[in-house]
């Protein structure tokens, strides 16, 4: 089983790199090398999906910045390094809008973030692939569904209201294995150390509870030979989370978690069922494991996003 994950120092080093060493190119050159690798039908994905992320572009606002004010990186600093590592294709001097962090709300001028909340007028969040090192992490599994245990598993850090009221109501069920790992709030009749992903995936079901913004670990469950089971989202981030369907993709309960053994009975009687959706779920996880579509992607977001003239 591998674990496919970038590491935070390494990509500290490259943002770094980036800022003191000038781009020899400018955003056309690179969107027109990275094209010129694509075939038609994947370059109509790639609008499709830039056109998914940005629905508005830049507006003037007192809080904008300019491009080179992202070479000042501030915690959070992952964010000025992905957001640099396209822009910096592009003029230092155009000015944008961001809003870095576990941003739940919609900004009041277009803006570039992380996240936004799946409303129909999200238009002002534009959504670029932020904090990718913890966010976007995959599995190879290679043990099969048939063969982990017929529990769901579950560690999270409790500090939602949310998660507290799901720990609390399902802790000690016998179709759960669930602990905290955070020491401080939360309930610490709760607490267990941390476990490894590969721990996890001896499970045939994980947990998947979002946190501030988004559930973190839904990725990388996508990616296995498990099955996530998660409420139906109410946030989204680059992994497109408004396009996930319940029973497809994962196993869906209820907002009031009053359905989870119902929903775990019925998939371990119906395996077929959990199987088909794995097959779902990765083939949707594999969307995003074309580095060249995902450059292209984030450059032409920030083309749109910039008002500059498509190619």
């Amino acid at each position: 089983m591998a674990i496919i994950k970038k590491s935070k120092p390494a990509l500290y080093l490259k943002g770094y790199a980036r800022i003191l060493a000038p781009c020899k190119y400018d955003y056309s050159t690179v969107v027109a090398q990275l094209s010129s690798k694509l075939s038609t039908e994947q370059l109509e994905y790639v609008q499709q999906r830039v056109d998914y992320y940005c629905k508005s572009s830049f507006t003037p606002n007192p809080s904008s910045v300019l491009v080179k004010d992202l070479k000042k990186p501030i915690s959070p600093k992952a964010y000025y390094f992905d957001t640099f590592e396209y822009a910096q294709y592009f003029d230092e001097n155009l000015p944008l809008n961001v809003d870095f962090g576990d941003v739940t709300y919609v900004p009041e001028f277009p803006s570039i973030v992380k996240s936004r909340p799946l409303f129909e007028d999200n238009k002002n969040s534009v959504l670029l692939n932020l904090d990718k090192v913890r966010h976007f992490v995959w599995v190879d599994d290679d043990q099969a569904f048939e063969n982990k245990k017929s529990l769901m598993i579950g560690r999270g850090a409790v500090y939602q209201m949310h998660r507290y009221l799901f720990y609390e109501r399902y802790f000690n069920h016998p179709l759960c294995n669930l602990a905290q790992v955070n020491k401080k709030g939360g309930n610490q009749d709760w607490y267990k150390p941390k476990i490894s992903l590969k721990k996890h995936l001896e499970y045939k079901f994980i947990l998947s509870l979002r946190g501030n913004d988004v559930a973190t670990n839904l990725k990388w469950i996508m990616s296995s030979n498990s099955v996530a089971v998660t409420t139906k989202p109410i946030m989204e981030s680059w992994f497109m989370e408004g396009k996930l369907e319940g029973g497809k993709h994962f196993i869906e309960i209820k907002d009031d978690y009053s359905d989870l053994e119902e929903q775990l009975n019925f998939y371990l009687a119906h395996p077929e069922k959990c199987l088909e959706i794995i097959k779902n779920a990765n083939e949707y996880c594999e969307q995003f494991w074309n580095p060249n579509i995902e450059k292209l992607c984030s450059l032409l977001v920030l083309e749109k996003y910039f008002r500059l003239d498509p190619h």
